[in-house]
């Protein structure tokens, strides 16, 4: 008797430590993370996210443009590196201008979606299949194409099909349908 006692408490005591881990882990995923001045609530999509960050305003144009909101907006799971105004500044003058006009919504969209991978890829995962890959990673895009993850110094970085990089500079930000990575340079496709 005492013996099944033991084993019920013992049960119980591991239940309660797993429900705690759990707990623990859901609230680190739910903790919004402060991007472009504005929290992102893992609770929300990617585009209700995205569209209050400072930081994102060319890219939330740019979707919009291309007619990837209901995308974005789905349940995916989907797991989007998205470069800021900045990393937009970088391309040559007057490139943003030109794509989104709508003769060019092929080439807009081409170059956003291969900016997002399927499933929920979050920086522990990433590194876990740079790890198993010996110090790089390929991952699909939903364009198509191929990104090159590796780390550099403890950053993890992406490398696209022409031969350019960008710095992850904020990983792991949860939504309800996915994960953004917050990059410093647009990616191009081939």
């Amino acid at each position: 008797m005492k013996k099944i006692s033991l084993l019920l408490l013992s049960a119980f005591v591991a239940g309660a430590t797993f429900a705690q881990m759990d707990s623990k882990m859901d609230n680190k995923m739910s903790k919004p993370v402060n991007v472009g001045g504005a929290p992102m609530y893992a609770s929300k999509n990617i585009v209700e996210n995205a569209v209050n960050s400072k930081d994102h305003t060319t890219l939330v144009a740019a979707v919009k443009a291309a007619g990837l909101v209901g995308t974005l907006e789905s349940a995916g799971p989907f797991t989007v590196f998205a470069p800021t105004n900045e990393a937009f500044d970088k391309l040559p003058a007057g490139t943003v201008g030109t794509l989104v006009k709508p003769e060019n919504k092929a080439t807009l969209t081409k170059i956003l979606t291969y900016h997002v991978v399927a499933g929920n890829w979050d920086a522990k995962a990433i590194a876990a299949k740079i790890k198993e890959g010996n110090g790089s990673a390929e991952l699909k895009t939903v364009e198509g194409g191929t990104l090159k993850a590796w780390m550099k110094g403890g950053k993890l970085m992406l490398t696209d099909e022409k031969g350019g990089s960008a710095t992850v500079t904020i990983k792991n930000v949860y939504q309800s349908n996915g994960v953004i990575h917050v990059i410093d340079t647009v990616l191009m496709p081939k």
